[in-house]
């Protein structure tokens, strides 16, 4: 595995520290991973919560762990090991869904198909035929956006989804527990019923308590699209499941080089690499399509309607929805166990995981009682 990491910037992530036995949080200087837990701040939520994220991680005092090259070629999962996790702690994971509006066509697909993969070709080019390319540069709640809504509506593509994708109120979901994000390297999972699924690339916004955007991070929204597609109320079984949520490889902390107008102009790369047929598929997100601003989605989360006292991070949503046949004609792509699957931005890294059955991953078993007991062991409480 070859993972790229920002050349520039204030990094913050975490990692598994062999010899310190627990999580610990580190930065990124001259190619090492350096130490940076503390009494002072022994939680990514911690330095979330400051005044000046990247201005206490640029001075904080540490030890370097080795070269992130070595590091990120460890695999996950070895305690014995010192490895990279997922960047967040105690901070909440949520997800916005249907956040681009050209993208939101395939949901409809899919709840119009049942999640049944082979009806989606023929629904697609019935939903092309109604509206072209009206979606484009489409603002949500506005009057040409209930225009088009209308328009599917007379055509019987009536779609809950078409409320969060082109009307007032933003989609925004639980994506995953506290602590259960998988990281760089490791595997990401697939609930076994499922049979048309994909990736999701996705920016992950890192937002204190107070609604304060701090930094950006990578994401992978692993989703189901069958389960999904059968009923909106399957949303937990389509999204939650053991190691469907990846971020990292970093946090990369906003400041004098990196701000939210990189994050509003980014754009994503994904490259699908199947371990077993040599099949290979490269997409893109561009968040200069996104249908609402980051901002927006970042206020109708948290306010005084709810609270996160930790913070959260934040998927985005993608403008990726494959559709190229992968096996059968007509029924698009699914992915295959061991299929490996890179997101990557110049500005945020790349993130590297393998495709599972959720029911064949590491089982996720370090949760929070376990995590403030290590940390009081080593006396960080």
């Amino acid at each position: 595995m070859t993972a790229q990491f920002p050349q520039t910037g204030t990094l913050l992530g975490r990692v598994w520290n062999a010899d310190a036995g627990g999580p610990c949080i580190i930065t990124i200087r001259d190619g090492e991973v350096i130490d940076i837990t503390s009494k002072q701040a022994p939680l990514v939520r911690d330095i979330c919560e400051m005044d000046d994220p990247a201005a206490y991680v640029k001075t904080a005092a540490g030890h370097s762990l080795g070269s992130v090259s070595a590091i990120a070629e460890t695999p996950p999962g070895n305690p014995n090991a010192t490895h990279f996790l997922a960047p967040c702690d105690l901070q909440a994971i949520k997800a916005c869904g249907v956040t681009f509006a050209s993208s939101m066509a395939e949901r409809v697909i899919e709840e119009q198909a049942a999640g049944d993969p082979q009806k989606a070709d023929t629904i697609r080019k019935r939903v092309t035929a109604a509206i072209g390319d009206s979606l484009r540069n489409i603002r949500p709640g506005s009057q040409e956006a209930e225009a088009l809504k209308a328009v599917l509506i007379a055509e019987g593509m009536w779609s809950q989804y078409l409320e969060v994708g082109i009307g007032p109120y933003a989609e925004v979901f639980s994506k995953a527990q506290v602590l259960s994000s998988v990281g760089l390297g490791a595997e990401v999972g697939l609930h076994p019923v499922s049979n048309w699924n994909n990736p999701e690339p996705e920016v992950v916004l890192a937002v204190s308590s107070a609604g304060s955007i701090v930094g950006a991070s990578l994401g992978n929204d692993v989703n189901l699209r069958d389960i999904e597609g059968r009923s909106a109320l399957l949303l937990s079984k389509a999204k939650d499941n053991n190691a469907s949520c990846a971020i990292g490889p970093v946090i990369r902390l906003f400041d004098e080089t990196f701000t939210l107008d990189d994050v509003r102009s980014a754009e994503l790369d994904l490259r699908i690499e199947g371990a077993t047929d040599g099949y290979v598929l490269n997409g893109r997100s561009s968040m200069s399509e996104i249908s609402r601003d980051p901002t927006d989605l970042v206020s109708q989360t948290v306010g005084q309607h709810h609270q996160y006292p930790d913070g959260f991070m934040l998927f985005l949503g993608t403008l990726f929805a494959p559709t190229d046949d992968r096996d059968i004609p007509g029924e698009g792509f699914t992915h295959k166990l061991g299929d490996r699957v890179t997101i990557s931005n110049p500005l945020l890294g790349s993130l590297i995981n393998t495709v599972r059955l959720s029911t064949e991953c590491p089982p996720w078993t370090f949760g929070l009682s376990q995590f403030m007991r290590n940390l009081a062991g080593r006396g960080l409480l």
